[in-house]
């Protein structure tokens, strides 16, 4: 079924007969003009309307241009009643020819809809297949070609996420008069168009563009992948260098034959060993819980806590936490998250803040953590999770556990120097 001409234009039309009609009959009944003048005119007014709105405004226009002509111009005036049967042959076959001209136009018309939207259909698609377009702009791109095609005032792709749908990206602002088409685009993905009601073929088309859709979505997805990936790679050697490093010092240095340590010097290097492992078991895990995120196979079990607790519980494993100043009421609100999750974040964020920092404060209010060091700083602020501009796994798993609580990880400068991560849990 070929598309339907969008409602603004017909209304149009219907603004364009009901005003043209009106004026074209005054005008003509002030001036000396034959017969044929009028009806030719007439007609005229008929088939522009046709080209604004198509075949439904058109054929009621040609009725009532043809009321409008038996009234005014064909004897006898004034009333409804032809004396002349020529004059009614005149009126027939302008209405046979001004509804056969509605006929034919608005065909033309919706065959140009047609092929204009073909030809948007293969762009869009040769664009996707060519890989001509970014891929962060790949998905936008298709999207706008579907509006463009179909006239459209929104297009979505939409993605089914634990019952719920999710938009994934749209394009354009929803009219609320418009009617809405749904075709699947994958397999927990769906195509919504909002505006002409698509049918047959229309749809058929449409399926193209969701297929299309899906692909550009999955290159996206692939393209996270890798970006993920190389960040996990970064963080790891960023990460591994300096226990690394300060394990195969210690080691050599206890194990060569032409130095004699004493009992102090070799606690000393042993004592750098057990820090050296503790370091590189907190990498393995932090690793771990990487892989977790990254294969969306993290868990996440919510209750009720104190923050007092948590905070509590995070500083219990980490080495010199008394450098470490807390500030959390106990009369804070509880909280509703994942206390383990919780726990991993604040011990990560401090044991990151005490590496760069002689001391450390921990600030809590209601819904909010704050951990605020006095070290140097960065020069840019962290990235988002899964970004590879270098920043430490450590940092990297806090924010993937700080999305999967549902809460916003922002880091800032502190006042003085430094930097502040701040947690904020949804009420």
């Amino acid at each position: 079924m070929a598309q339907r001409i969008p409602v603004r234009r017909e209304l149009a039309a219907v603004v364009v007969a009901a005003v043209g009609i009106p004026a074209l009959t005054a005008v003509l009944t002030h001036t000396d003009q034959g017969y044929a003048t009028p009806v030719l005119l007439m007609l005229l007014l008929v088939v522009v309307v046709a080209l604004v709105g198509g075949l439904r405004p058109a054929v009621p226009a040609s009725l009532a241009g043809g009321l409008a002509l038996n009234y005014w111009f064909t004897p006898p005036l004034h009333q409804l009643t032809i004396a002349n049967g020529s004059d009614l042959v005149v009126l027939l076959v302008y209405l046979a020819v001004a509804v056969a001209v509605s006929v034919v136009v608005d065909l033309a018309a919706r065959r140009t809809a047609e092929a204009v939207r073909a030809a948007a259909e293969a762009a869009a698609l040769s664009s996707v297949a060519g890989a001509t377009l970014a891929e962060r702009e790949t998905l936008p791109a298709v999207l706008e070609r579907v509006r463009t095609a179909f006239g459209a005032s929104e297009v979505q792709l939409v993605e089914q996420v634990r019952g719920a749908d999710v938009p994934v990206a749209a394009v354009g602002t929803a009219d609320p008069d418009d009617g809405t088409t749904v075709v699947p685009a994958g397999p927990d993905a769906r195509l919504v168009v909002r505006g002409p009601d698509l049918f047959g073929a229309d749809r058929q088309v449409l399926q193209a563009f969701a297929e299309a859709a899906s692909t550009a979505l999955t290159g996206r997805r692939m393209a996270e992948v890798d970006r993920l990936r190389t960040a996990l790679l970064a963080a790891v050697g960023h990460d591994l260098r300096t226990p690394l490093a300060g394990v195969k010092a210690a080691v050599t240095s206890l194990r060569s034959p032409e130095v004699v340590w004493s009992a102090d010097e070799t606690a000393e290097l042993l004592e750098t060993i057990e820090e050296s492992a503790d370091r590189l078991q907190s990498l393995v895990s932090n690793l771990l819980d990487a892989s977790r995120l990254q294969a969306g196979a993290l868990s996440v079990v919510k209750a009720s806590v104190g923050l007092d607790e948590v905070v509590a519980r995070a500083l219990v494993g980490l080495p010199e936490h008394e450098r470490v100043a807390v500030d959390v009421p106990e009369s804070l609100p509880a909280v509703l998250t994942d206390a383990g999750l919780l726990e991993r974040v604040l011990a990560n964020l401090v044991d990151n803040a005490l590496r760069h920092s002689e001391s450390v404060e921990i600030l809590a209010a209601p819904g909010t953590l704050a951990v605020i060091d006095h070290g140097p700083g960065m020069s840019e602020m962290p990235p988002p999770f899964g970004s590879d501009r270098g920043v430490g796994l450590g940092l990297l798993v806090v924010r993937g556990f700080v999305d999967a609580l549902g809460g916003t990880l922002t880091p800032s400068r502190t006042e003085g120097g430094g930097l502040t991560m701040t947690v904020v849990l949804p009420a």
